[in-house]
């Protein structure tokens, strides 16, 4: 029927039928194949011999841009959900959320106003509203999904800013200070920057923020006249996976009457998992949080559930007006209101989406399963000979040598593997030394898969 329309009303891309059920058909195939871990980067040179000119006056028709994804420039990407990419902090969306992105990108909604998108944003707001159960806040608390970590940390830092400045009526003497450990996310500083900010940074206790050493820095920053309008606390560091000391952070915060913020964007997802629980106490009193479940919740890219305690601060902070906004329904749930953004797209509803097929015990199952991989792990790494464990985990990420090696000797492993696709495992920094890194997220990862390829550090 739409294809009919189309030509009725004239459309230029003609009838474009064949095209949408061929791409439709190589989507449906791709989503439940398993994934090439020998794909990889290759220089730009390379990919514009090889792909030639695509963009043309003519164009080049659906069939050969099509060959020249799928030949050319998907196998010079990672794979990014295959079991053994433990690199970085890699992404495992279930094929059910998969599947389910081409459904929200075929539905093409607005998602930044109620008035345009009201029924999508109704599903968002219910798989924001598990989330702020697993925080232990009030259901009052809510928020949005925005592209990622980065844009999620720097609309909450905002949001906590103009909560400051309106709490002190206009910018401090000394301009706005935020506080965090050298360990936090490398978008904090970007977002300090962006808000005309400066970091105050604490020292960490092995990776981690303290109450006490936060208390310590804020009292000299109080004695000194200067006022900290926020702190940065995380919730599973990208590097180490550790957690901060949460309690005593959020007892400081309220001490000092600054604005908590919890950057939970790969280990909060481990509020789901009873085994790990404890180690988040404190988070309920945090002000505002974010978690990417494009990470380790199992969701599609790009995704970053974005959540504030109190959300009427958030839209102080970011209402946008103009002529054409006015008639807008402020009384509704305007994600626009809630982030630095207008325009998006409803990138939550695959997360929804799976947490309603397959129901949060599953989600939890799924979380227990990577936790109990890293375990059994760092428990051979442990045990061995030749290698050394260097933190005990506090979520799913291990950190460890092989006792005697360079830096040379882990980047000449870490490539041979990369390349044969055996494994990828990238050396890290650990207390100025380079050791190695193991990052699970994939409930399909398999101890008994990894443990002999570490056998091979010798």
């Amino acid at each position: 029927m739409s294809g009919g329309m189309d030509q009725a009303l004239g459309s230029p891309w003609g009838d474009e039928t064949a095209v949408v059920d061929a791409l439709l058909e190589w989507a449906r195939r791709r989503v439940v194949r398993s994934s090439d871990p020998k794909t990889t980067a290759r220089p730009a040179s390379e990919l514009r011999d090889a792909a030639g000119k695509t963009v043309t006056p003519s164009g080049i028709g659906a069939r050969e841009a099509m060959r020249v994804f799928e030949e050319v420039l998907l196998p010079a990407t990672r794979s990014m959900d295959d079991p053994l990419n433990l690199a970085y902090i890699a992404a495992a969306p279930s094929r059910t959320s998969m599947a389910f992105d081409c459904v929200v990108g075929a539905a093409n909604v607005f998602g930044g106003l109620w008035e345009t998108g009201a029924g999508a944003i109704h599903a968002e707001n219910e798989a924001i509203g598990w989330l702020v159960e697993l925080l232990g806040w009030p259901s009052t608390a809510g928020g949005t999904f925005v592209s990622g970590g980065t844009v999620g940390n720097l609309s909450a830092l905002a949001t906590a800013r103009e909560n400051a400045r309106h709490r002190l009526g206009g910018r401090p003497e000394g301009g706005w200070r935020l506080a965090c450990t050298a360990e936090a996310h490398s978008s904090i500083k970007s977002a300090v920057r962006l808000l005309d900010a400066d970091v105050v940074e604490v020292p960490d206790e092995r990776g981690r923020l303290t109450g006490d050493a936060l208390r310590t820095v804020l009292a000299a920053e109080r004695d000194a006249g200067r006022t900290v309008f926020a702190v940065v606390a995380t919730a599973g560091t990208t590097n180490g996976g550790l957690i901060d000391d949460l309690d005593g952070i959020a007892a400081v915060c309220r001490e000092f009457g600054a604005w908590m913020h919890v950057d939970g964007a790969y280990g909060g997802a481990g509020l789901a998992a009873p085994s790990v629980r404890d180690r988040y106490r404190g988070i309920e009193h945090a002000d505002s949080f974010i978690v990417d479940p494009h990470k380790w919740l199992f969701s599609t890219y790009d995704c970053c559930a974005l959540i504030y305690r109190e959300p009427r601060l958030a839209r102080a902070a970011h209402t946008q007006h103009a002529g054409y906004l006015d008639e807008i329904d402020r009384e509704q749930w305007n994600p626009a209101d809630l982030a630095v953004q207008l325009t998006r797209r409803t990138r939550g509803l695959p997360f929804w989406f799976g947490l309603a097929t397959h129901g949060t015990a599953k989600y939890t199952e799924a979380v227990e399963t990577t936790l109990a991989t890293a375990r059994r792990v760092a428990d051979h790494i442990r045990e061995s000979g030749h290698l050394r464990l260097l933190q005990e985990p506090t979520l799913s990420v291990l950190l460890f040598e092989r006792i005697g090696w360079t830096e040379e000797q882990y980047s000449a492993w870490s490539r041979r593997n990369a390349v044969e696709g055996v494994i990828l495992c990238v050396p890290t920094k650990f207390e100025g030394r380079s050791v190695l890194r193991l990052a699970f997220v994939n409930p399909m990862t398999r101890a008994d898969k990894v443990i002999p390829i570490l056998d091979t550090l010798v």
